[in-house]
């Protein structure tokens, strides 16, 4: 066993992008930080790799694309990091009266988008509502988005701030179900609202648990525009550990802790290797169950994962059954089987022990917006990648069989989406030298195998909303949403309160509450 005699400031466990912007934060004021990750490299969910090694092509392997990654933090840490807007927001096929036909909407409202809203329901009047509905939703968000970044608030508190009491009551105080059903009743229009309160959580769009989803989905940086980040996932952590070991974190890899004590001096954490550090204060940036592991607490029960992920590496875009160009069509996010009443259905499918036949879908390809991730010759010759989600696919479904499951799922996944396209997405794939396609599936318990996610759930928990509730008392310092019961152990990481999605919110206030109380 090794004992560092170094007493640090800080240590952070977990080198995610959470991690890395609390690291950047301390050690700028001030601090002497360590950062332990457990895998030979840092960045979590956030990296890129070269899934298919053959081809020069870095896929965002987990997660894809930034919302709610703020300015603030991308100039306060003087981050060299791009993201740009796509042109489309979505494209929903359908089939009508035996054609095949498509939604589509535009990321900012055109003539266009709403004559296809026309052509759907055969008036203005879903078009209308919708504009308005993202229209208080974007008032919304650019009202909260500030506070996503200051001590918490009670819920009375920023609702009042917010003055916006009937968007305040939809998204927080009604099941967003019901908030659909009364807004909209076009089922597939609902379905593609719906979806945004479903990803990655395996629940009804009549729960509270779907509103937070939904919430955090769309308040992003105050506008709530999905945005693709240049050059992938793994720019953004590539630029995190320029910034943090040029401003002076310590990081060290293959560093996995396997214990943790407290008292009132400060932490001690042991990792498998045998080494020992100590500092006064612990940031844990991995999911909070691990961290009750080590403490030996029991595990909170939690919603599971429920995100199906697949990645594909195309020789060429595959032509639509409803005529339009794919460059139009894939460019945004691509919903398949995502009507609202099927993406109910296939929730009750998924509780009752079934994979969802058809199984919803959504599906963006990113070289449309940013082609760096691909070798300026595979961009030549018309390469392209896929990035595909599956709903309502929680973990307990993989259980018993864990490869047959997956492989039945990547065939229900491939059925789904050829449904609606010409050429079959097989026939398209990119072919390796051993005979197999470009295409790799990762099912909630690879997650959990490869990154830690417990049972795949992305958000590492339920999520909260980002403020106070009832009963809970603001304190002082305020509470940063990071605190813990030990007064020397703050959680960084998505599981922290206000920490779901690739934002780094919960890295930085985590470094605020420990800085409040230094």
């Amino acid at each position: 066993m090794t004992n560092s005699s170094k007493f640090y400031d800080a240590i952070i466990i977990g080198g995610g992008h959470n991690g890395l912007v609390a690291a950047i934060y301390l050690v700028k004021s001030g601090k002497a930080v360590l950062l332990l990750e457990a895998r030979d490299e840092p960045g979590g969910a956030t990296t890129s790799v070269r899934p298919f090694p053959e081809y020069d092509a870095r896929l965002s392997r987990y997660s894809y694309l930034v919302s709610l990654l703020p300015d603030q933090i991308v100039s306060d840490l003087g981050l060299n990091f791009r993201t740009l807007e796509r042109s489309v927001a979505s494209y929903t096929p359908y089939h009508c009266a035996s054609q095949d036909k498509g939604l589509m909407v535009s990321s900012e409202w055109d003539e266009a988008t709403a004559d296809s809203f026309r052509r759907l329901t055969g008036s203005d009047k879903e078009g209308n509502a919708w504009r308005e509905f993202y229209g208080e939703i974007a008032e919304l968000a650019t009202r909260l988005a500030p506070s996503m970044l200051q001590p918490l608030r009670s819920a009375a508190e920023l609702k009042a701030e917010m003055r916006l009491p009937e968007v305040w009551r939809n998204l927080m105080e009604v099941p967003i179900g019901e908030v659909i059903r009364e807004r909209f009743c076009d089922d597939i229009v609902r379905g593609v609202v719906l979806t945004d309160a479903l990803i990655g959580t395996f629940v009804s769009a009549d729960t509270m648990q779907a509103n937070r989803c939904f919430l955090y989905h769309l308040i992003g940086n105050g506008t709530g525009q999905w945005r693709v980040p240049v050059g992938g996932m793994g720019s953004l952590v590539s630029e995190l550990m320029r910034i943090a070991t040029s401003s002076g974190v310590e990081i060290k890899l293959r560093a996995k802790v396997s214990s943790l004590e407290s008292g009132p001096a400060g932490v001690r954490v042991g990792t498998e290797s045998g080494e020992t550090y100590t500092a006064k204060d612990l940031l844990f940036a991995a999911a909070p169950q691990h961290l009750d592991c080590l403490c030996g607490r029991s595990v909170q029960s939690s919603l599971e994962g429920s995100q199906l992920k697949i990645n594909m590496l195309l020789k060429r875009l595959p032509r639509l059954k409803s005529g339009l160009d794919p460059r139009l069509a894939f460019a945004g996010t691509f919903h398949i089987n995502e009507s609202y009443t099927q993406l109910e259905a296939a929730y009750a499918s998924a509780r009752g022990g079934e994979l969802p036949q058809p199984l919803p879908l959504e599906m963006y390809c990113h070289t449309l917006t940013d082609s760096t991730i691909l070798s300026p010759e595979l961009t030549a010759n018309g390469f392209h990648t896929f990035t595909l989600f599956g709903l309502h696919t929680p973990a307990a479904l993989f259980d018993a069989d864990p490869e047959g499951a997956k492989a039945l799922a990547k065939e229900r996944a491939m059925a789904s989406l050829n449904e609606f396209l010409i050429d079959p997405i097989e026939s398209v794939l990119a072919p390796c030298s051993d005979g197999s396609l470009a295409i790799e599936v990762k099912s909630p318990l690879d997650l959990e195998r490869d990154i830690s996610l417990p049972r795949g759930n992305i958000f590492h928990r339920d999520l909260d909303f980002p403020f106070l509730d009832d009963g809970e008392r603001a304190g002082d310092p305020q509470p940063w949403g990071a605190e813990t019961d030990d007064p020397h152990i703050y959680l960084a990481g998505a599981g922290a309160r206000r920490g779901g999605g690739v934002s780094g919110i919960a890295g930085h206030n985590a470094a605020m509450a420990l800085l409040a109380r230094s």
